[in-house]
C-alpha cells in the first residue's frame, strides 16, 4: 500500500509539474501576444490617429457648410418676414394717418376754417385780381398822364375865363 501512496504521489507530482509547465507556456504566449499587439498599436496607432485628424477635417467642413447654408435660410426667411411685417406696419400707419387726417379736416370744417383747396383756390382767385388790379391801375396812370395836360390847357382857359368876368 505503500508503493501506491508513493506512485499516486509521483504521478500528482508529475501531473502537478506538467500543469505547472502548461501555465508557464501559456502566460509566456499571452505575454508575447500582448507585446505584438503593443508594438503594432504603436505602429498603426499614428496612421489611424492621422486618418481620425482626416475624417474630422472632413466632416468639420461639412458641418460648417451645413451651418452657414442654414443660417443664411433662415437669415433669408426673417428678412421676408420682417419686410412683410414693415409693409404691413406702413400700410396700418398710412390708413391711421388718412383716418387722422380726415377727422382733423371735418373738425376744422365744422369751426368754419377753410380747407387747403378752398385757401388755395383763394390764393389763386387773390392773384387773378391783383393782376387785374395793376392792369387797371396801369390803365388809369397811363391816362391820367395823358390827360393832364390837355386839362391844364383847360383850366388854365376856365381859370382865364373867370377871372376875366
Amino acid at each position: 500500500m505503500i508503493k501506491k501512496f508513493k506512485k499516486l504521489s509521483e504521478d500528482r507530482s508529475l501531473a502537478e509539474s506538467q500543469l505547472a509547465t502548461a501555465v508557464k507556456e501559456s502566460a509566456q504566449q499571452i505575454w508575447l501576444a500582448g507585446l505584438g499587439a503593443f508594438s503594432k498599436a504603436q505602429e498603426e496607432g499614428q496612421k489611424v490617429f492621422e486618418a481620425l485628424v482626416k475624417e474630422g477635417v472632413s466632416l468639420q467642413k461639412k458641418t460648417k457648410e451645413i451651418a452657414e447654408d442654414t443660417v443664411s435660410e433662415a437669415t433669408g426667411k426673417m428678412n421676408k418676414v420682417a419686410s412683410g411685417l414693415a409693409n404691413q406696419a406702413s400700410e396700418t400707419w398710412d390708413k391711421l394717418e388718412t383716418v387722422f387726417e380726415d377727422r382733423v379736416a371735418r373738425a376744422l370744417n365744422r369751426l368754419g376754417v377753410p380747407s387747403k383747396r378752398e385757401i388755395e383756390a383763394l390764393a389763386a382767385e387773390l392773384e387773378t385780381l391783383k393782376q387785374k388790379l395793376a392792369a387797371k391801375t396801369t390803365a388809369v396812370k397811363t391816362a391820367v398822364k395823358t390827360t393832364p395836360s390837355s386839362s391844364k390847357k383847360t383850366a388854365s382857359k376856365t381859370v382865364k375865363k373867370t377871372v376875366k368876368k
